[in-house]
């Protein structure tokens, strides 16, 4: 029987799950990228090369060449809860993991118990009628034991592994999504201190045309109404203060809560934008390794891989299940005879169990597992969509913000030169004031858009790597593959053997 039962063990039941291939194509967008994004003469204007097949830093962030934002996302790597909340998460699945291999061994239990009876004078105990009162001491270990005949353990604990890795990428995700939200959190703040600054380089000059006109106006040369005209362009630029420096307040809550801190704890780093370095090798993953480097995808996929455990598991619960038990123990009337000679008992037995009738239950559960898996396996398709989605869209926005910045470099040095041909005119009376009212509105539109510009390449070059999958393959921290899968691979064999 024993070894009937070791040979079934080696089966199991449900099907075998397979790796789903990454998609078969050779490129992320229509048409291939080209070699280098465009270039233009600015801090952030440097041409950016896409380098296909390069793999990725784990600390990418490194690559801004700013050491307040290493600084920054460093501790928030050891101080932000959410990223703790997915650790313990992932122990929690991986104790789960554990306690369900325990299903693969013999149940021991030790047993002692005393009580005190009452025979009745016909009972047959063997005790005599005026002993009919008496103590009885036991004291036995129990052994009980359930053959994965047919895998369902096996694929129960197969689906707690694909669980437990599932939630490892989950991890891996907040991981990636937390020093992303750092690194463009920083650019939005740097952008934001930029067109602070812009705005009061405005201020400055909309107050030094204010000063010429009104000493034109004690010359006689001008009237009362284009003191008031020039006074209304200066309240209307700064007008425009506040709403920034409230977003700067806002993204510097932000950057306190990414870091685990509350709004009052104001990190100490500060970003411009002049002291972040533009990465200019840029990395591009081949379309067969992104699936593999997107954690995501790798999430999904475990999660299809636990549904498709579980249609072995439901499978199972329709079949005989058998059980095995033993027990060996002592028995007296009194404590200090229970280890006497004739004190032993013991017994052993088995028991199969075969599910006859359960109203639809098993097998309703069976095809609600099967959907569970094709549900599984749509979204797997989802989420490797959008992976691919995101990888264009970033490429796309790459090339054409290097365009963009060109424009607005060449709007910049248009708009200015062009008011200050203005400002002269105007002194000598060659121009009217409708003239260097839309000077100063271009050139103010210039210099917003030139910042707004330069974030843009930033931003979306942190995009990239975040839809590459952040490298987390290459940190140093990240634990090797946990050998689960060969502990069952072994019972399997010994199972077979």
């Amino acid at each position: 029987m024993v070894a009937v039962v070791l040979l079934l063990s080696g089966c199991a039941v449900g099907p075998d799950f397979l790796n789903p291939p990454p998609p078969d194509v050779s490129g992320y967008t229509p048409k291939p990228p080209p070699a280098h994004t465009g270039a233009a003469d600015d801090v952030a204007g440097a041409a950016q090369r896409f380098a296909i097949g390069r793999d990725i830093p784990g600390d990418w962030w490194h690559l801004f060449g700013s050491p307040p934002l290493r600084s920054l996302v460093e501790r928030a790597l050891h101080n932000n809860p959410d990223l703790a909340a997915a650790q313990s998460a992932l122990r929690v699945a991986r104790a789960n993991t554990a306690a369900g291999q325990g299903a693969f061994f013999p149940n021991i239990d030790g047993g002692l118990g005393a009580s005190r009876q009452l025979n009745g004078v016909a009972s047959p105990t063997g005790i005599a009628p005026e002993t009919s009162i008496f103590n009885l001491f036991t004291g036995q270990v129990q052994v009980s034991y359930s053959p994965d005949v047919f895998g369902g353990v096996r694929r129960n604990v197969e689906s707690l592994q694909a669980q437990a890795d599932n939630q490892r990428f989950q991890l891996e995700a907040t991981y990636l999504t937390l020093t992303a939200n750092i690194v463009v959190a920083a650019v939005q703040e740097a952008s934001l201190r930029g067109q602070i600054a812009v705005t009061y380089k405005l201020i400055k000059i909309a107050t030094d045309v204010l000063h010429t006109r009104r000493e034109q106006r004690s010359a006689g040369v001008i009237s009362e109404v284009d003191i008031a005209q020039q006074e209304a362009t200066l309240a209307q630029i700064e007008q425009t203060l506040p709403p920034l420096q409230r977003q700067l307040a806002q993204q510097r809550h932000l950057l306190s809560a990414l870091t685990g801190g509350l709004p009052s704890e104001e990190p100490p780093e500060t970003f411009e934008l002049a002291a972040l370095h533009l990465p200019r090798n840029l990395p591009v993953s081949l379309p067969s390794q992104l699936v593999e480097q997107r954690p995501d995808v790798r999430a999904a996929e475990e999660n299809m891989h636990s549904a498709s455990a579980l249609i072995g598991v439901a499978i199972a619960n329709r079949l005989p299940n058998i059980s095995l038990t033993a027990a060996y123990g002592v028995n007296s009337l009194s404590f200090d005879q229970l280890l006497a000679p004739g004190s032993n008992i013991w017994s052993f037995g088995g028991a199969a169990l075969m599910p006859l009738f359960h109203g639809g239950t098993l097998f309703q559960r069976e095809v609600a597992a099967r959907e569970t898996f094709d549900e599984a396996s749509s979204q797997y398709r989802s989420t490797v969509v959008n992976a691919f989605k995101n990888v264009a869209d970033c490429l796309t926005a790459l090339q054409t913000d290097a365009a963009a910045l060109q424009k607005a470099v060449a709007f910049e040095s248009a708009a200015a030169k062009s008011l200050m041909l203005t400002r002269r005119r105007l002194e000598i009376g060659d121009v009217n004031y409708v003239e260097l009212l839309n000077a100063q509105q271009t050139y103010q539109r210039a210099l917003i858009t030139l910042v707004v510009a330069q974030s843009y390449r930033f931003a979306d070059t942190a995009a990239l790597f975040q839809a590459l999958g952040g490298g987390w393959w290459n940190r140093a921290d990240v634990e090797p593959p946990k050998a689960t899968a060969s502990f069952l691979h072994a019972l399997e064999l010994v199972s077979i053997h």
